[in-house]
């Protein structure tokens, strides 16, 4: 069964309209202090699962793309993204080797089944230029537990071993693979302050005990 859009910007409205601001505020400061580097500069950039464009908008790029499903993110993109609305398992509209980055952070496991993970990943590698990366961020249900399925919308139970099997199969190189990366979710209203990120970035020891998101990097070759 097909997630409709409005179940989508239902949802969307339901977990993060409250703290939509400090989101935005605290990945500025994710972008700033740890992303921005992994990217690089003057890259062209796709960013798969947009959302409300907490990364997008606030990445330095030359090109950006933003993929989404509810057609609600494209209110709040910046208007130098170009908003793509579409199921992410499909032909993207995007040039093959164009891309120098695809990144996707909480979306994977919302995606209804491997085949579509698979589907997904593979037009990633055919949009990548050789060399090209893609940044994997998302839940892993190692650490999550049952907090894992506190989310109506998440279908696929994933590690940072299943996301990378699956790269791998469709002919990535894993460069980073992080089991432990940021703590699991804003959606659940906690704001701690925002002097608490950049710290927190900058004591990867701190991961090992408060991070239950992965982060996975893998390379086209």
């Amino acid at each position: 069964m097909k997630t409709s859009a409005r179940e989508l910007q239902q949802e969307y409205q339901l977990r993060f309209a409250r703290i939509a601001n400090y989101r935005r505020k605290v990945w500025k400061i994710l972008v700033t202090r740890y992303f921005q580097d992994l990217v690089g500069e003057r890259r062209d950039i796709l960013d798969l699962g947009c959302g409300w464009g907490e990364f997008i908008n606030q990445v330095r790029a030359r090109k950006k793309y933003a993929m989404d499903l509810n057609p609600d993110a494209k209110d709040y993109l910046e208007s130098e993204v170009c908003f793509i609305h579409q199921d992410c398992s499909q032909t993207w509209p995007v040039s093959e080797a164009s891309l120098d980055v695809v990144f996707t952070s909480n979306f994977l496991e919302h995606l209804l089944s491997k085949e579509s993970l698979s589907r997904t990943i593979a037009e990633a590698y055919r949009c990548l230029k050789p060399g090209g990366k893609i940044i994997c961020l998302g839940p892993n249900i190692k650490y999550t537990g049952g907090a894992y399925w506190d989310f109506f919308d998440h279908h696929l139970p994933l590690t940072e071993a299943s996301i990378s099997e699956v790269l791998q199969l469709r002919g990535f190189q894993i460069q980073t693979c992080i089991p432990k990366f940021l703590p699991y979710t804003m959606a659940n209203g906690k704001q701690p302050p925002l002097w608490t990120v950049p710290l927190y970035i900058s004591m990867p020891l701190a991961w090992n005990f408060l991070g239950k998101q992965f982060l996975v990097v893998a390379c086209k070759n």
